[in-house]
């Protein structure tokens, strides 16, 4: 099976390190050649580039792709999407020059819109019924309204600081966008395809996660379970050579840990370790 993966830019660094933490390892990465081998004798990684992954998938160059929702929505080809990935998110967003005072998309019809997304841009215009001219560039488009080239751009942001910077105002928002993992609706490597998804997702779902460890008085336990917002009841064993006290262990989300140890505390708990979780298969 070949999994395509961005070849650079800032996808490619958090999508071999996911990878890794699945237990994916990639064999000479490093020298960033068009195939690596992975630990898996039976998975190879594809390096592409990022709008590329979309067509690679589709064609069957790759059984599955890790790339962005704006890359796929773009190539506007049938594939189906198994996880968010969590990072890499961005929006789409239509802007235009801050004093032409532009209030809605309405207000652009006829008029000329520069993107590095011609697809996604022409379907957003046509679902509202507003007629314009798309000018497909390949960079730098928040500059295009400044040289007249164009009214207002769609272009890609994170922050929106780069078009603050250039004086261009949001309009609308085309698309929210992080990296997602995806396949063509039918592929031969089906069950291998669902064992990276489920890989994946072990990690993703261990992110958020904190693994605590404590041990209670045994008149205390109760207190102590209603205290814990763990993902089902914790895990209760006895500790050796100590009659009265129980070790309780619990998965608990990050956000809850310091509340949590807290109020454990407060009943009675001791003792009381978090470890990070790597991987959490449900």
């Amino acid at each position: 099976m070949r999994v395509a993966v961005p070849n650079k830019g800032r996808l490619h660094d958090p999508t071999v390190e996911l990878l890794e933490k699945a237990g994916l390892e990639i064999q000479n990465g490093a020298e960033r050649k068009l195939y690596a081998k992975t630990v898996d004798p039976d998975i190879d990684v594809l390096y592409a580039r990022a709008a590329d992954i979309p067509e690679y998938v589709a064609e069957g160059a790759a059984d599955v792709g890790i790339t962005g929702l704006d890359q796929e929505r773009e190539a506007e080809v049938n594939l189906v999407e198994h996880l968010d990935l969590g990072y890499g998110d961005c929006r789409l967003v239509l802007a235009t020059p801050e004093e032409d005072d532009v209030s809605s998309v309405e207000d652009l019809a006829g008029t000329r819109v520069a993107t590095e997304f011609p697809n996604v841009s022409r379907r957003f215009f046509e679902q509202r019924g507003v007629d314009v001219e798309i000018i497909n560039v390949t960079g730098a488009t928040e500059l295009t309204p400044h040289a007249g080239m164009a009214d207002a751009v769609v272009d890609i942001t994170s922050t929106g600081t780069t078009l603050e910077v250039n004086n261009l105002e949001i309009v609308a928002e085309v698309l929210e966008s992080s990296v997602r993992l995806f396949s063509r609706p039918e592929d031969e490597n089906h069950e291998k395809i669902q064992e990276l998804v489920t890989a994946l997702e072990s990690v993703l779902q261990a992110e958020e996660r904190r693994y605590l460890m404590m041990n209670v008085p045994e008149d205390s336990l109760d207190a102590v379970k209603d205290a814990m917002p763990g993902l089902g009841g914790p895990t209760v064993m006895r500790v050796e050579g100590e009659d009265s006290m129980v070790a309780v262990h619990a998965v608990v989300e990050e956000g809850d840990v310091y509340e949590t140890i807290n109020a454990v505390r407060q009943e009675g708990a001791r003792d009381i370790l978090v470890t990070p979780i790597e991987r959490m298969v449900r």
